[in-house]
C-alpha cells in the first residue's frame, strides 16, 4: 500500500497514512484520463452559438435583376450568403456536446489521476481543516505553511467555513470528496485532502 505523511493545518508531521492501493495505487492510464477531461470540457460547453442561414436574414425577397440578357451571373436573392450581409453556409446551430463515458472508464480515470498525484508526491494529507468562522487570512496561512499556491482542497462533507474562506484566494478551489472530478483533480498542482476525505474517497471507489 502506497503510503504518505500525515500533517496538520501547521505543516507539521503528525504520523502516517497508508493509502488504499486500488485507488490511489494503480497503474495511471493517460488514455483514459484524457477521455474523461474532454467529456467534462464538452459537458459545460452551452451550445447556444447560432448564425443566421439565407432565410432568416432580413431582406432579399425580390430577385436583383432578370434571370438573362445582363451578362451577370444570375442570382436569386442579394442575402444568399456569397453578397454581403447574406445568410451563413454550414454555420454553427444550437446543439449540444455531451457524450456519455461509461462507468467502468469514469472510474479508471478518476483511480488514475489519484494515484499519479501520489505518483508524483502531490498529495497533501491533512488529519482536519477546522476553523471557528469564514476568514480568508486563516486559509491562505494554512496554506502558506504548505508552501502551496494552487490547489485542490478536498473535504469530507461541505464546510462552509472552508469554502467561503478559499473563495477568495487566487488558485484555490474546494470540494467534497463526493463530488470530485478527473479534471480538477488533473488541474492543480497539488492535492490538499483532510484524512476523513480520504476515508469517504475509499469507501465510495473501492
Amino acid at each position: 500500500m502506497p503510503k504518505t505523511t500525515l500533517y496538520n493545518t501547521k505543516a507539521e508531521k503528525v504520523g502516517d497514512i497508508e493509502l488504499n492501493d486500488l485507488i490511489f495505487g494503480v497503474e495511471v492510464n493517460k488514455e483514459a484520463m484524457h477521455t474523461m477531461v474532454v467529456n467534462y470540457l464538452a459537458n459545460q460547453r452551452q451550445g447556444t452559438q447560432s448564425t443566421k442561414t439565407r432565410t432568416e436574414v432580413r431582406g432579399g425577397g425580390k430577385k436583383p435583376w432578370r434571370q438573362k440578357g445582363t451578362g451577370r451571373a444570375r442570382q436569386g436573392s442579394i442575402r444568399a450568403p456569397q453578397w454581403t450581409g447574406g445568410g451563413v453556409a454550414l454555420g454553427p446551430k444550437p446543439r449540444s456536446y455531451r457524450f456519455t463515458v461509461n462507468k467502468k472508464l469514469r472510474r479508471l480515470a478518476f483511480k488514475s489521476a489519484l494515484s499519479a498525484k501520489v505518483a508524483e508526491n502531490d498529495i497533501i494529507v491533512i488529519d482536519e481543516i477546522k476553523l471557528d468562522t469564514f476568514k480568508t487570512k486563516e486559509m491562505a496561512a494554512i496554506l502558506k505553511a504548505f508552501e502551496v499556491e494552487n490547489a485542490l482542497v478536498v473535504t469530507a462533507g461541505r464546510d462552509e467555513n472552508v469554502v467561503r474562506s478559499a473563495a477568495n484566494i487566487p488558485g484555490i478551489k474546494t470540494s467534497m470528496a463526493t463530488n470530485l472530478n478527473v479534471y480538477d483533480v488533473l488541474k492543480y498542482n497539488k492535492f490538499i485532502v483532510t484524512k476523513d476525505a480520504v476515508s469517504k474517497i475509499e469507501e465510495v471507489y473501492a
